[in-house]
């Protein structure tokens, strides 16, 4: 019997010069794909610099097996052109895709895009979003679908989606609408990693970065020269909180501590606006033993924040192998 398997997809640590955004995501593209994640988490929203979908086909051009992992958002477009790009990518490079569904994005730029639906509906739309595009990519026949924010009328997509290339479907929202939505639609449920790292697990999906080490201590003191705490990277935090209505980040930040935790779990990269999930610090052995424990709880799938150094990433996978279910 095959041992089980996390399905690892790495996405940058933030990054704000746009000079560099390209160069650093197929850097950690063209690592990913020669040492066995799954594919690369690609980010949607009005600051993001270039396009997911255009990134995606960016690099499967230049890999051999990466199936990225794309965020969708329906304020952006209609699920059919969705499925479309999804088949478009599945003709070119005959490889799957995966779909992190979000309805998030800062309150302004939905402002800005006319966009005043409330969250509780957002998830109402990213539940219809999720059917039409499924029944568009699977059906033989042409397509009737009436729901509160979309309709179609014999729409079919040609040719139709080979099912062995048929995306997964990711939700990351932390509501009680996203987790309602996540069971309905039988999207693959993710969660930040929980300050107690021997509770809280109550989803397939995980969130959150990796920084490892040899040693326990060296990982520790490492970590605290990498990510440094100052009060001007915390105000940016504080300002986006003020343009958020994401459930999951008003959570981390409650926390409020940049302490690194007994346990290695440390929130300090994301209350300076570092990453976008808590950190995991500690030693190969000690990291990889916690995602065994993870995986035997129903752990699958890993979104990973990494950062865009090949030194680093290659203690990650140390890490990684270190659990034996990578």
């Amino acid at each position: 019997m095959t041992p089980p398997r996390l399905r690892v997809f790495p996405a940058i640590s933030r990054n704000r010069d746009p000079q560099k955004y390209v160069g650093e995501l197929m850097r950690v593209a063209e690592f990913a794909d020669r040492n066995g994640f799954e594919g690369i988490l690609l980010f949607e929203g009005n600051d993001v610099f270039v396009e997911p979908w255009a990134m995606a086909q960016h690099i499967m051009g230049a890999t051999a097996q990466s199936s990225p992992l794309i965020a969708v958002n329906p304020v952006y477009m209609h699920p059919f052109t969705a499925a479309k790009f999804v088949s478009s990518l599945a003709q070119l490079h005959g490889r799957k895709i995966y779909l992190n569904m979000i309805t998030g994005t800062a309150v302004s730029d939905l402002q800005g895009l006319g966009d005043d639906q409330s969250h509780a509906d957002r998830y109402i739309r990213l539940g219809e979003f999720v059917g039409l595009m499924r029944q568009l990519l699977s059906s033989p026949r042409p397509v009737n679908f009436e729901g509160r924010f979309y309709r179609a009328h014999h729409l079919q997509l040609r040719p139709r989606l080979p099912a062995e290339l048929m995306p997964e479907f990711l939700i990351a929202g932390q509501s009680e609408a996203a987790q309602r939505v996540a069971k309905e639609t039988g999207c693959i449920k993710m969660q930040m990693l929980p300050p107690d790292l021997d509770r809280g697990l109550n989803a397939p999906g995980m969130n959150f970065g990796i920084f490892a080490r040899e040693g326990r201590d060296e990982a520790r003191q490492a970590a605290k020269l990498r990510f440094r705490d100052n009060p001007e990277d915390r105000e940016l935090l504080v300002l986006t909180m003020e343009n958020t209505d994401s459930v999951w980040k008003r959570h981390l930040y409650a926390g409020q501590s940049g302490e690194l935790g007994d346990n290695g779990y440390w929130l300090l990269p994301f209350l300076t606006f570092q990453a976008d999930c808590p950190y995991l610090v500690g030693s190969y052995q000690e990291i990889g033993a916690k995602l065994k424990d993870f995986a035997a709880k129903g752990l699958t799938t890993v979104m990973l924040d990494m950062v865009a150094d090949e030194t680093e990433m290659q203690h990650v996978c140390k890490a990684l192998a270190a659990s034996g279910m990578f």
